[in-house]
């Protein structure tokens, strides 16, 4: 949150702060020693680094070297929070909030300068340096993945990839994602979940994509297993189809091993398309795959010659069974 925060703040404020003022937060320190040493937190110290501004800390039990900033933040509550309408999500409710903070530094008069905090900010800007790319902000935490394929953060379960189950892995949170790392590479992501409940059991988010390697063991667990719970419409629709048949989960697992070499939308477009036909096996969708893959039209149909229809159609006649029965006793 702290690193999300300074990227924000300084694509508002227009530029970079040539010092920063902090107090002791344990984002930032490890430990306070005597004076103004400090043992700073490396991802801390690697953003001031990332920005080049000047990192100062207050002394313990100093409020009055941070000048009024906590009454200043308490009455920015009492301003924007007096009335708030609902917002249907985390990302709209931080683009009104922008708003609402830059509208009030034209209405709140700045107290020691003459004008307003809008007019001051604007003299200012000029003394501030240049906004570089934003600083890639992350928490890192090693955490091992459980039996299940899982990593436990603030109550909630993320699920990893099979193949690395029962094995450490690197969990980097940023505000809003988390991002799996082992061995050099990126493993996986998830949206983060925040919630204020600090006494439920969590959540658990599950890819189904992560359980593949399980599925191709364990076939059966394709039909209750709760990370294929939320599969799309289309595999759900060929899963009750193949179902039906002798094998189908067998040849189930293999189409949706599709996904692990080839496109995902392609895969599902494949398997509209078989759903379509009525013709739901792993071999047709795989035809129609290959052909989508490579660009080419669906054959035409085949239309049969008038001259090969049958004059006399065959009939559905268990009776003559019964003839031939007549014949061999009369004999």
């Amino acid at each position: 949150m702290l690193f999300d925060a300074h990227n924000h703040a300084f694509v508002v404020l227009g530029g970079v702060p040539r010092r920063g003022i902090y107090d002791n937060m344990r984002t930032a320190v490890d430990r306070v020693r005597r004076g103004k040493e400090r043992d700073v937190n490396a991802r801390f110290a690697a953003m001031v680094s990332h920005f080049l501004f000047e990192a100062e800390f207050c002394n313990p039990a100093s409020g009055w070297e941070k000048g009024q900033v906590e009454k200043n933040v308490r009455d920015a509550r009492h301003r924007l929070w007096q009335v708030v309408q609902p917002f249907p999500s985390l990302p709209d409710l931080n683009a009104w909030l922008e708003e609402r903070c830059v509208a009030l530094w034209h209405e709140i008069e700045h107290g020691k300068l003459p004008g307003t905090v809008a007019d001051v900010w604007a003299a200012e800007r000029a003394a501030l340096m240049p906004v570089p790319r934003p600083f890639d902000g992350f928490v890192e935490h090693t955490k091992r993945v459980s039996p299940t394929c899982l990593v436990h953060f603030e109550r909630n379960r993320y699920s990893v990839p099979a193949p690395y189950a029962n094995r450490p892995v690197s969990l980097r949170v940023y505000a809003d994602r988390l991002v799996v790392a082992a061995e050099g590479q990126i493993v996986c992501e998830h949206r983060r979940l925040i919630e204020r409940n600090h006494h439920g059991a969590g959540q658990t988010v599950y890819d189904w994509r992560h359980y593949l390697a399980v599925l191709q063991r364990k076939p059966g667990a394709l039909r209750n297993g709760a990370p294929f719970l939320e599969l799309p419409t289309a595999f759900k629709r060929l899963q009750a189809t193949l179902l039906k048949q002798p094998g189908g989960d067998r040849e189930m697992v293999e189409v949706l091993a599709l996904v692990l070499h080839h496109d995902e939308q392609a895969v599902l477009a494949a398997v509209e398309l078989a759903l379509e036909s009525g013709a739901a096996s792993k071999t047709h969708i795989l035809n129609v795959l290959h052909r989508l893959l490579d660009g080419k039209p669906a054959p035409a149909p085949v239309t049969s010659p008038q001259a090969l229809k049958l004059a006399v159609e065959p009939q559905a006649n268990v009776l003559r069974y019964d003839q031939l029965r007549e014949v061999r006793y009369a004999s």
